[in-house]
């Protein structure tokens, strides 16, 4: 047999043998996820990416939302009083208790076997049996870095037991009015711990006006120096709202199975202080996208002015150093009048003349209350909790 015949008998014997091996046609990669499916486990997605509006509304994907401005003026609402578990949201109750207890920021605490047993079944630790830490630490660990052992060891270190201090929790819920929140642990891991979007915000507002407290929720990093042991690096985990449009002036995010992704975070966006509150959010980053959408919609909703125009005037004048005299406030409360005058848009800006005082900011313009229709409910899962 010639070489040639051989090489056409292997070819055959290898076409031959391809054909009845069965045929498994790859698979199309599905959406982003942050972990693969487990038994007994609901999908975890990175996020939704979605259409930025929605009906002339900011395309919130959280089942509870509210958006409110300073004045407590709803600009964006979604189920907002409806109870759902809120997670680690919950830390801000339990931070809020211990400070009111006398808590001595400068005194150590050390990490003990009762505290991990504690926050078991929650997000990896790098707190560690046997740390010692200043109370400081611990509260900026609990607070940027959701750490949950840092929890029960703030309540040992005013004499609290888990049970109590959830139990001290729900009271302090009650005398900052909050008639939709209770707490059955103190970390946020217990489907029992509920609130409302709405009642999130005023927990996050009641945290952010405490002295000790309030700095912390707007810090983005911090460094916790444990007692003979390298210093341990936190980065707020509500970073991801942060963007060139968004300035985070405090919040907490939570997770766990039940309560799905959640936020409440305090922003200033175009000059305006809002705060918002997402609950059960499917994807990890949707929530931050969420605060990007509502974002991007007030902004959205901002008057434009023409240049030339009395409108363009008028803002020229108010915001110049000029604006500030009882002249320049005379004469452009009073433009010329006559057949001598110029048409409006013939106007020129006024002189500067030296300012007497200071400029006020310019108010925003309020919304109206804004409903949207919830979407459909969505199962529940186990109990498990991971990094927020």
């Amino acid at each position: 047999m010639t070489w040639t015949a051989v090489t056409l008998a292997l070819w055959l014997a290898n076409t031959s043998l391809a054909a009845a091996q069965p045929h498994h046609p790859k698979r199309r990669p599905g959406p982003a996820k942050h972990q693969a499916h487990k038994a007994g486990k609901r999908p975890v997605f990175l996020e939704r990416h979605v259409a930025a509006q929605k009906g002339g509304l900011p395309n919130v994907q959280a089942s509870g939302a509210v958006v409110l401005d300073e004045t407590g003026r709803e600009l964006y609402a979604r189920n907002p009083d409806q109870e759902r578990p809120i997670a680690s949201i919950s830390k801000l109750a339990a931070t809020l208790v211990v400070m009111d207890k006398g808590l001595v920021l400068d005194d150590l605490s050390t990490i003990t076997k009762a505290d991990i047993e504690a926050a078991r079944g929650g997000a990896r630790s790098r707190l560690l049996e046997g740390m010692t830490l200043s109370n400081r630490d611990l509260l900026h660990a609990a607070l940027m870095g959701s750490d949950n052992r840092a929890i029960p060891t703030l309540g040992r270190a005013v004499k609290l037991s888990p049970s109590q201090l959830a139990a001290a929790m729900t009271a302090k819920a009650r005398q900052l009015g909050l008639k939709h929140t209770r707490f059955h642990d103190p970390t946020g891991l217990s489907v029992e711990n509920v609130s409302t979007p709405r009642e999130t915000i005023t927990l996050l507002q009641a945290v952010m006006r405490n002295p000790t407290l309030g700095p912390i929720t707007e810090r983005v990093q911090y460094d916790a120096h444990p007692v003979g042991r390298p210093p341990i690096s936190y980065t707020n985990t509500y970073r991801p709202a942060i963007r060139n449009n968004v300035q985070v002036l405090g919040g907490k995010t939570g997770y766990n199975d039940d309560a799905r992704y959640c936020l409440v975070i305090a922003t200033k966006i175009d000059g305006q202080i809002c705060y918002m509150s997402f609950l059960a959010n499917e994807g990890k980053l949707t929530r931050f996208g969420d605060v990007a959408r509502v974002a991007d919609w007030i902004i959205s909703r901002r008057p434009k002015v023409r240049p030339g125009t009395a409108a363009s005037v008028a803002a020229t004048v108010a915001t110049s150093p000029a604006a500030a005299s009882p002249a320049s406030s005379l004469a452009a409360a009073s433009p010329p009048t006559g057949p001598w005058a110029p048409a409006v848009s013939e106007v020129t800006p006024l002189s500067p003349v030296p300012a007497l005082s200071p400029v006020p900011a310019l108010s925003p313009v309020p919304f109206g209350p804004i409903q949207e229709p919830a979407p459909p409910p969505s199962g529940t899962g186990g109990a498990r909790q991971e990094r927020d």
